[in-house]
């Protein structure tokens, strides 16, 4: 997933869009009150005008933004120009795993352009190779070689490429509750609103996937619900044409479009029917790559070694986002079909060695760090409960769900007929009005629809999951 601007997902990721039905926070009566987002700071003020002046801004419209003007960060906060200090409970866009400004990684960035500043992909240099052998070693040994972009659109654009040329076929089945990506087949393949005014590629079908708690399959159980899904899903293949289906790309855990885990046998049962029709598995592994469920790649909650998809796509949390990178993993079947004949796909800034010097270090501190523990430790044992425990408290909302750092809040305004809080691909005045209180208590939030998402740098202590926790609760009370 790569989509909104990590301020605006602190009021409103899509504010301001036709049909949303949304104003700017500061501006509905009785919820709170006024906030400037002017800094006081000249300098802070500078910013603030520079952005507004010549800063066009992603899924936005542009005269509702009032972005918060951020001056420095470290670990899991943020402060403005003004000193206000900010908890990052949505790791900008789910990419600062390490948190900001890990020395290891700085330095890693530091010493590479004393070295070596920038090259071009067809000559080799030591970061490159070091950093697809690091994410190679994650793997089983039939997956050993890495094709890098520059982020995970591009990724999936490539490993969509590469199974079409793999297979000779040319269609792409994905679900309909997915983001993979706005560049032109990836922003196709995703299922969301966000694909309707981006519609002009060719190719894609969706499918229904997994979610029991807005079934569409009316289901009551999670067994049911895995069955039933995977035998729309062959139905899907069969309706279009086995032999005209390349690939199926998935989110291995469904992300901004939900945060949905999957069942327990559903991504084995998409392995089995990829290898039934002779169907490359790509697994989009952008948001929850490098350790964000508590495993190296999310798909390893749910499958072994033998089970690995094809292709493997990341960004984001291979080096935190420090410098832009992502990257194709291939199987060693698809990477030695391109043996004697030519990829046709390329970028200028493949495999760049600062992205990839940062990658090794960010790979050597998760593992030095024990970070995947801490996952573990604090996202499953500490905020899941804590997160599951409003509920309790707060009858809006209607259902918690995820794993490790990786949380979704689904609000609702009847719990009986889970009618959501904001429209499906839109938001309401309760939603912005939950924005505004979480940046009034310094708190960065990602909100899409009527979903809080709560996936925090993979560094959070149990005491920071807490205090987060603590300002989320004041923050739903809003609503009440």
């Amino acid at each position: 997933m790569q989509g909104f601007s990590p301020i605006a997902t602190t009021i409103a990721p899509n504010a301001g869009r036709t049909g949303d039905n949304w104003s700017p926070p500061n501006r509905i009566a009785g919820t709170m009150p006024s906030m400037s987002p002017v800094p006081n700071n000249p300098a802070g003020r500078r910013v603030y005008d520079l952005d507004r002046e010549h800063v066009f801004h992603s899924w936005s419209a542009q005269g509702s933004l009032d972005p918060i003007t951020i001056e420095r960060a470290d670990g899991v906060y943020l402060w403005d120009f003004d000193g206000k200090q900010y908890l990052d409970f949505c790791s900008q866009l789910m990419f600062t795993n390490l948190g900001y400004q890990h020395p290891k990684v700085v330095a890693a960035i530091a010493e590479q352009s004393n070295k070596l500043c920038t090259i071009g992909p067809s000559v080799a240099v030591a970061s490159r190779g070091e950093a697809a052998l690091a994410i190679t070693e994650l793997l089983p040994d039939t997956h050993q070689k890495v094709f890098f972009t520059n982020g995970g659109a591009d990724a999936n654009e490539n490993a969509m490429r590469m199974a079409r040329l793999f297979t000779g076929r040319d269609k792409v089945l994905s679900a309909y509750r997915s983001y993979h990506g706005n560049t032109n087949a990836a922003i196709m393949a995703t299922g969301d609103q966000r694909r309707w005014p981006n519609e002009y590629a060719t190719g894609h079908a969706h499918f229904f996937g997994p979610f029991l708690y807005r079934s569409p399959f009316w289901s009551t159980t999670e067994a049911e619900e895995c069955e039933r899904a995977l035998a729309h899903l062959e139905q899907l293949i069969n309706f279009e044409g086995p032999n005209t289906v390349a690939a199926i790309l998935l989110e291995s855990v469904i992300g901004s479009a939900g945060i949905i885990p999957p069942p327990a046998g559903y991504l084995a049962g998409v392995r089995e029917l990829c290898n039934k029709y002779g169907i490359v598995y790509i697994a989009d592994e952008v948001m929850v790559g490098f350790g964000r469920t508590g495993s190296w790649f999310g798909f390893q909650q749910y499958l072994d070694d033998s089970q690995t998809p094809d292709l493997i796509t990341f960004a984001k949390g291979v080096n935190s986002g420090y410098v832009p990178l992502g990257g194709v993993i291939l199987s060693n079947q698809i990477a030695e079909s391109f043996g004697e004949r030519m990829f046709p796909g390329g970028l200028t800034y493949s495999g760049h060695p600062l992205a990839c010097a940062s990658a090794v270090a960010n790979i050597a501190a998760l593992h030095e760090e024990r970070i995947l523990d801490n996952v573990d430790e604090v996202g499953n044992r500490v905020l899941g409960p804590a997160l599951k425990d409003l509920s309790s408290r707060h009858s809006i909302v209607g259902d918690v769900r995820g794993l490790g750092m990786f949380w979704g809040i689904d609000l609702v305004s009847d719990r009986n007929t889970r009618e959501p809080l904001a429209p499906y691909g839109g938001t309401s005045p309760q939603m912005a009005a939950i924005g505004a209180a979480a940046r009034e208590h310094g708190l960065l939030l990602f909100m899409v629809g009527n979903r809080i998402h709560v996936t925090p740098p993979l560094v959070l202590t149990a005491q920071q999951a807490r205090e987060g926790v603590d300002l989320l609760d004041r923050v739903l009370g809003v609503v009440a």
